[in-house]
């Protein structure tokens, strides 16, 4: 067990906790004062990708030549990473719903959750650690301000805000929490 705590504590797991926490309460508090209604993924996405965000810091650790020097296989763990810190951010939305305020679906919170902690860990795999938020940011930021979603591309231009059985939304996030996961698993952080 004190190898967890250590891999935790390395990966700043409890600060990006905490992170995800506030940020959860904040948007749980801005939906109480009557934002902009119970259909409107606007707050739920907004933390989602906080929480992406947040873990997506631990990414890398602390030495990438003695992370790749270890004597333990690192595909596993970087994997489990990518899908526990997924599990983390929808499971403290949906704990923060339970309070009272029904701002989404399991299913949207489920798929926007994995497509973004892939985004992230592929944004990882590409960039490094310090810069694996940048995709899920970016890619928030265009789906605000993107066009309306009336054809395939822009669907999945926008497939945070789509609902949860739209068929480009859920492709697209799969095809993200897979690609990032696996991407992310193998090659690692870039340096």
């Amino acid at each position: 067990m004190r190898w967890l705590t250590l891999y935790a504590r390395s990966r700043q797991v409890p600060a990006s906790l905490a992170v995800v926490l506030i940020s959860a309460v904040a948007v749980w508090a801005l939906a109480r004062d009557g934002g902009e209604g119970p259909g409107d993924p606007r707050l739920p996405v907004l933390v989602l990708t906080a929480g992406a965000m947040a873990f997506s810091i631990g990414l890398s650790g602390q030495d990438l030549a003695l992370d790749r020097t270890a004597a333990i296989r690192w595909v596993p763990r970087r994997a489990a990473h990518v899908l526990l810190a997924g599990s983390l951010v929808a499971a403290v939305l949906l704990s923060a719903q339970a309070m009272g305020e029904d701002m989404a679906t399991t299913a949207f919170v489920v798929r926007d959750s994995a497509g973004l902690m892939g985004l992230a860990a592929l944004g990882a795999a590409l960039s490094g650690g310090q810069y694996a938020w940048t995709p899920p940011f970016a890619w928030l930021l265009f789906s605000f301000f993107a066009p309306p979603p009336t054809g395939v591309p822009t669907q999945v231009a926008s497939w945070m805000l789509l609902p949860p059985g739209t068929t480009a939304g859920t492709w697209t996030a799969l095809t993200l929490a897979i690609a990032g996961t696996a991407a992310y698993a193998f090659a690692g952080p870039r340096r």
